[in-house]
Protein backbone atom coordinates (compact mmCIF):
# COMPACT_ATOMS: atom_id res chain seq x y z
CA UNK A 1 0.00 0.00 0.00
CA UNK A 2 1.17 3.57 -0.35
CA UNK A 3 0.40 7.25 0.94
CA UNK A 4 -2.01 7.79 -1.12
CA UNK A 5 -4.54 5.14 -0.13
CA UNK A 6 -4.14 1.19 -2.16
CA UNK A 7 -5.75 1.18 -6.10
CA UNK A 8 -8.75 -0.83 -5.90
CA UNK A 9 -10.57 -3.16 -8.76
CA UNK A 10 -13.80 -3.42 -8.35
CA UNK A 11 -15.15 -5.77 -11.50
CA UNK A 12 -18.47 -7.25 -12.27
CA UNK A 13 -20.80 -7.12 -15.17
CA UNK A 14 -22.19 -4.57 -17.42
CA UNK A 15 -25.82 -5.26 -17.09
CA UNK A 16 -26.28 -6.48 -13.54
CA UNK A 17 -29.51 -7.38 -11.23
CA UNK A 18 -30.89 -5.06 -8.58
CA UNK A 19 -28.59 -7.09 -5.77
CA UNK A 20 -25.42 -6.67 -7.64
CA UNK A 21 -25.81 -2.87 -8.27
CA UNK A 22 -26.58 -2.20 -4.68
CA UNK A 23 -23.66 -4.00 -3.38
CA UNK A 24 -21.40 -2.34 -6.11
CA UNK A 25 -22.32 1.35 -4.58
CA UNK A 26 -22.05 -0.43 -0.96
CA UNK A 27 -18.24 -1.86 -2.09
CA UNK A 28 -17.43 1.61 -3.71
CA UNK A 29 -18.58 3.58 -0.63
CA UNK A 30 -16.49 1.56 1.75
CA UNK A 31 -13.78 1.50 -0.66
CA UNK A 32 -13.55 4.94 -0.24
CA UNK A 33 -14.47 5.69 3.20
CA UNK A 34 -11.04 3.20 3.55
CA UNK A 35 -9.00 5.78 1.94
CA UNK A 36 -8.51 3.65 -1.22
CA UNK A 37 -8.71 4.84 -5.01
CA UNK A 38 -11.51 2.82 -6.91
CA UNK A 39 -10.44 1.61 -10.58
CA UNK A 40 -12.58 0.11 -13.15
CA UNK A 41 -13.60 -0.87 -16.44
CA UNK A 42 -15.81 2.86 -16.65
CA UNK A 43 -18.50 2.24 -18.22
CA UNK A 44 -22.09 1.45 -16.77
CA UNK A 45 -23.78 -1.34 -14.34
CA UNK A 46 -21.12 -2.67 -11.45
CA UNK A 47 -18.75 0.58 -12.55
CA UNK A 48 -20.75 2.87 -12.12
CA UNK A 49 -22.70 1.84 -9.29
CA UNK A 50 -19.22 1.20 -7.51
CA UNK A 51 -17.72 4.62 -8.80
CA UNK A 52 -21.25 5.94 -7.38
CA UNK A 53 -20.72 4.82 -3.96
CA UNK A 54 -17.31 5.94 -4.17
CA UNK A 55 -18.53 9.22 -4.93
CA UNK A 56 -20.68 9.48 -2.31
CA UNK A 57 -18.15 8.27 0.51
CA UNK A 58 -15.83 11.35 -1.04
CA UNK A 59 -13.41 8.98 -2.57
CA UNK A 60 -11.50 9.16 -6.05
CA UNK A 61 -12.50 7.17 -9.19
CA UNK A 62 -10.50 5.38 -11.96
CA UNK A 63 -12.09 4.42 -15.15
CA UNK A 64 -10.51 2.89 -17.88
CA UNK A 65 -12.92 2.35 -21.02
CA UNK A 66 -12.25 0.33 -23.71
CA UNK A 67 -12.76 2.37 -26.17
CA UNK A 68 -10.62 5.50 -27.98
CA UNK A 69 -12.21 8.34 -26.26
CA UNK A 70 -12.90 9.42 -22.70
CA UNK A 71 -16.13 10.48 -22.77
CA UNK A 72 -17.29 7.04 -22.98
CA UNK A 73 -17.10 7.11 -19.25
CA UNK A 74 -19.52 7.39 -16.56
CA UNK A 75 -20.57 10.46 -14.65
CA UNK A 76 -19.37 8.95 -11.89
CA UNK A 77 -15.39 8.55 -12.85
CA UNK A 78 -12.61 11.30 -12.01
CA UNK A 79 -10.16 10.33 -13.93
CA UNK A 80 -11.11 8.57 -16.99
CA UNK A 81 -8.56 6.26 -19.33
CA UNK A 82 -8.97 5.76 -22.98
CA UNK A 83 -7.33 2.55 -23.54
CA UNK A 84 -8.86 1.80 -27.11
CA UNK A 85 -7.75 -1.81 -26.23
CA UNK A 86 -11.45 -3.14 -25.58
CA UNK A 87 -11.31 -6.08 -23.63
CA UNK A 88 -7.80 -5.73 -23.18
CA UNK A 89 -8.13 -2.71 -21.23
CA UNK A 90 -8.83 -5.69 -18.47
CA UNK A 91 -5.10 -6.19 -18.45
CA UNK A 92 -4.88 -2.47 -17.74
CA UNK A 93 -6.61 -2.50 -14.70
CA UNK A 94 -5.56 -5.36 -13.08
CA UNK A 95 -2.10 -4.42 -13.26
CA UNK A 96 -2.86 -0.86 -11.74
CA UNK A 97 -5.07 -2.46 -9.17
CA UNK A 98 -3.28 -3.58 -6.20
CA UNK A 99 -6.07 -5.82 -5.28
CA UNK A 100 -9.61 -6.61 -6.74
CA UNK A 101 -13.04 -7.18 -5.59
CA UNK A 102 -15.38 -8.96 -8.18
CA UNK A 103 -19.16 -8.86 -7.96
CA UNK A 104 -21.15 -11.19 -9.68
CA UNK A 105 -20.08 -11.21 -13.75
CA UNK A 106 -19.38 -13.16 -16.79
CA UNK A 107 -16.47 -13.93 -19.00
CA UNK A 108 -14.67 -10.28 -18.64
CA UNK A 109 -15.14 -10.14 -14.98
CA UNK A 110 -13.28 -13.93 -14.69
CA UNK A 111 -10.59 -12.30 -17.04
CA UNK A 112 -9.97 -9.91 -14.47
CA UNK A 113 -10.04 -12.31 -11.80
CA UNK A 114 -7.73 -14.82 -13.46
CA UNK A 115 -5.12 -11.53 -14.73
CA UNK A 116 -4.80 -10.77 -10.73
CA UNK A 117 -4.47 -14.12 -9.45
CA UNK A 118 -1.63 -14.47 -11.99
CA UNK A 119 0.16 -11.50 -11.02
CA UNK A 120 -0.45 -12.40 -7.03
CA UNK A 121 -2.49 -10.11 -6.20
CA UNK A 122 -5.58 -10.06 -3.78
CA UNK A 123 -8.87 -10.91 -5.26
CA UNK A 124 -11.97 -11.06 -3.14
CA UNK A 125 -15.74 -11.29 -3.79
CA UNK A 126 -18.96 -10.99 -1.67
CA UNK A 127 -20.56 -14.05 -1.88
CA UNK A 128 -19.37 -17.17 -3.33
CA UNK A 129 -20.53 -16.57 -6.70
CA UNK A 130 -16.92 -17.56 -7.81
CA UNK A 131 -16.01 -20.29 -6.00
CA UNK A 132 -12.00 -20.15 -7.18
CA UNK A 133 -9.07 -21.21 -5.48
CA UNK A 134 -7.28 -18.06 -4.02
CA UNK A 135 -10.49 -16.05 -4.16
CA UNK A 136 -11.40 -14.74 -0.76
CA UNK A 137 -15.31 -14.71 -0.32
CA UNK A 138 -17.18 -12.47 2.23
CA UNK A 139 -20.54 -11.78 2.96
CA UNK A 140 -20.58 -8.16 3.21
CA UNK A 141 -19.14 -4.95 1.12
CA UNK A 142 -17.82 -3.75 4.29
CA UNK A 143 -16.24 -7.38 4.99
CA UNK A 144 -14.98 -7.28 1.53
CA UNK A 145 -13.04 -4.30 1.99
CA UNK A 146 -11.82 -4.50 5.31
CA UNK A 147 -10.50 -8.04 4.50
CA UNK A 148 -8.88 -6.35 1.12
CA UNK A 149 -7.00 -4.13 3.01
CA UNK A 150 -5.96 -6.87 5.24
CA UNK A 151 -4.73 -8.72 2.78
CA UNK A 152 -2.81 -5.70 1.00
CA UNK A 153 -1.23 -4.68 4.80
CA UNK A 154 -0.11 -8.68 4.99
CA UNK A 155 1.61 -8.51 2.17
CA UNK A 156 3.13 -5.43 1.89
CA UNK A 157 4.45 -6.45 5.47
CA UNK A 158 6.06 -9.97 3.92
CA UNK A 159 8.16 -7.59 1.28
CA UNK A 160 9.28 -5.44 4.09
Amino acid sequence: MHERGPLIAVCGAASPDDQTLALADAVGYEIAKAGGILVCGGLGGVMESACSGAKRGGGLTIGIVPGPHISAANPFVDVPIASGMADGRNAIITHTAEAVIALRGSYGTLSEVALALKMGKPVCTVGDWCPIDHVTAYQTPQDAVAGTLALLRARSRGRG
